[in-house]
């Protein structure tokens, strides 16, 4: 690959066999820009363009391991897009880190869309990614995955140049050149990150958590939505952090229940995995998160569940007896195999808004089920705090950034 030196060098990827007049107008339209531009072919024939390939098809089946003699040979299109992800997923990550390339931008449809962001997911939050797309609506969380992947909508199927797709890719062309131009000013951070997580059950006791310690760290909130916590977890093992105070959990509750907030098996192992302390409070683990009262499964309407109305578009229901006897060995289980410093701190009067006294899911006597199968499957060495206040009271915001303190001392 020849060398690039110019400092907004954009790397143009996608599966130019079958979309070659298409990448050629985004070739030109990225060069009005200004921009040099890098082009690597992620389809397993030969290129239909006509701008220079500086990254052939067969180096990126190569940086995957595999010839590209034999993926045609094989005609197995789900094994040769396997291979064409991995490829182009360690061969941008090299050039993001070698600083050769100061943007990217793919385009495709099913099978385009997956590779480009599939590459793009290697890279770093801040770097800018921008992949045209017919896929840019419904459920996109398996293409952005938790980084900050620009999903531009092509209105039309990637299908030659017209009067749509020709505003679509010149528009989508300045967007990444225009991203790549606006360096932010960097900033070395002298205080200790550490992450908190959020619900809007549990806002008070972040936001006062948040100024209890921000004297001494650099708080960094996250929205406990199922794509929050996946986030969050994926920067901790990243090394963004150097503590969580992981408030609010209760995404585990949709994770178990099948509600719509799920972030996924792996929740609550990033800490562990980074050798960073980690306090562990229950919060809103006594609901479940569904859309319109509607979109419940029926198993629980039927069953006379509590429910309570948060938006005309969000239902919640309360976790019960037995949800919450799970849930604690769930944590329990998930804190247990960290080997770095970790305690617990339990709200007894309530561990959300909607668990408060006189509240709709007040229900004290199912959060001790909960409290007590954590206590009973923890290890014993790990410490387990209890405040009699309810999540969102300041005693216990202080208690738990007290005990993040204490563990961040102790590493």
């Amino acid at each position: 690959m020849r060398e690039i030196t110019k400092m907004n060098c954009i790397l143009m990827l996608g599966t130019f066999d079958s979309k070659g007049k298409e990448f050629t107008y985004l070739y030109q339209e990225l060069k009005k820009q200004g921009a040099e531009v890098l082009a690597m072919n992620t389809g397993v024939f030969d290129s239909t363009g006509n701008f220079p390939i500086e990254i052939p098809a067969g180096w990126v089946a190569q940086a995957a391991g595999e010839s590209l003699q034999n993926l045609r040979k094989r005609q197995d299109r789900g094994y040769a897009m396997e291979i064409m992800c991995r490829g182009a997923k360690a061969l941008c990550l090299e050039l993001q880190k070698k600083n050769r390339i100061q943007g990217v931008i793919g385009m495709g449809g099913g099978g385009g869309t997956s590779i480009a962001a599939s590459a793009m997911q290697a890279l770093p939050i801040g770097f800018p990614k921008v992949c045209i797309t017919t896929l840019a609506s419904g459920d996109t969380s398996e293409y952005v995955g938790t980084k900050d992947i620009v999903l531009f909508p092509s209105i039309v199927d990637i299908c030659g140049i017209n009067r749509f797709s020709r505003v679509i890719i010149s528009r989508a062309a300045g967007a990444v050149c225009g991203m790549a131009c606006a360096v932010p000013e960097l900033s070395v951070e002298e205080k200790p990150v550490i992450f908190l997580s959020m619900f809007g059950n549990s806002t008070a006791c972040v936001e006062q958590c948040v100024k209890l310690l921000e004297e001494d760290y650099t708080p960094l909130v996250f929205h406990a939505t199922g794509g929050g916590g996946k986030t969050m977890e994926t920067l901790i093992l990243d090394g963004y952090c150097e503590g969580c105070l992981d408030i609010t959990t209760t995404e585990w509750a949709d994770e178990l229940c099948g509600g719509i907030l799920s972030a996924g098996p792996a929740r609550l192992e990033g800490p562990g995995k980074a050798g960073i302390p980690h306090v562990i409070v229950p919060g809103c683990l006594d609901m479940v998160n569904f859309g319109s009262y509607a979109s419940v499964p029926a198993i629980y309407r039927e069953a006379g569940r509590t429910f309570y109305q948060w938006n005309p578009m969000v239902t919640l229901m309360r976790t019960n007896e037995e949800e919450n006897e799970k849930l604690g060995q769930i944590l329990a289980g998930k804190v247990n195999v960290s080997s770095a410093p970790a305690a617990f701190v339990f709200p007894t009067r309530g561990i959300s808004i909607l668990d408060g006294e006189g509240q709709v899911f007040c229900s004290w006597d199912t959060d001790e089920v909960l409290f007590s199968s954590i206590e009973k499957n923890l290890k014993r060495d790990i410490p387990i705090y209890r405040v009699d206040a309810n999540i969102n009271d300041r005693e216990f915001s202080r208690k738990a950034a007290e005990v993040l303190r204490d563990l961040m001392k102790q590493r």
